[in-house]
């Protein structure tokens, strides 16, 4: 799926114009459309307001991700920042021991619920 597609999808899904989407962006209606038919290419700066408008990732935005919100760092309170962080760290062995660990410790949580 292209990245026109996404914005274009985004939109309606927000139930919003072109025209509005394009008045929010500060952008001439005109090339809003260019954009979002893939006539094209969205900068940088655009495709970030884009993201913010509809509150979803970068990542999805260009097509690397079908999570609309991602794993940014705003998004993430510090225990999880600091997980990611050494769970990347690990090797392969490693994170499956940490995979595993995790399921175990889900298990006894919902016993004890």
């Amino acid at each position: 799926m292209h990245n026109y597609q996404r914005i274009r999808d985004l939109r309606e899904d927000a139930d919003l114009t072109q025209k509005q989407v394009a008045d929010q962006l500060y952008l001439h209606l005109t090339q809003y459309r260019r954009y979002e038919c893939g006539e094209s290419e969205i900068p940088l700066n655009i495709a970030i307001n884009i993201a913010k408008l509809y509150r979803v990732s970068l990542d999805y935005i260009a097509g690397l991700s079908d999570e609309k919100s991602g794993l940014t760092k705003s998004s993430l309170n510090e225990y999880e920042t600091i997980l990611i962080h050494n769970f990347r760290k690990l090797d392969p062995s490693g994170k499956g021991r940490i995979l595993e660990r995790t399921e175990i410790l889900l298990q006894t949580q919902k016993k004890s619920d």
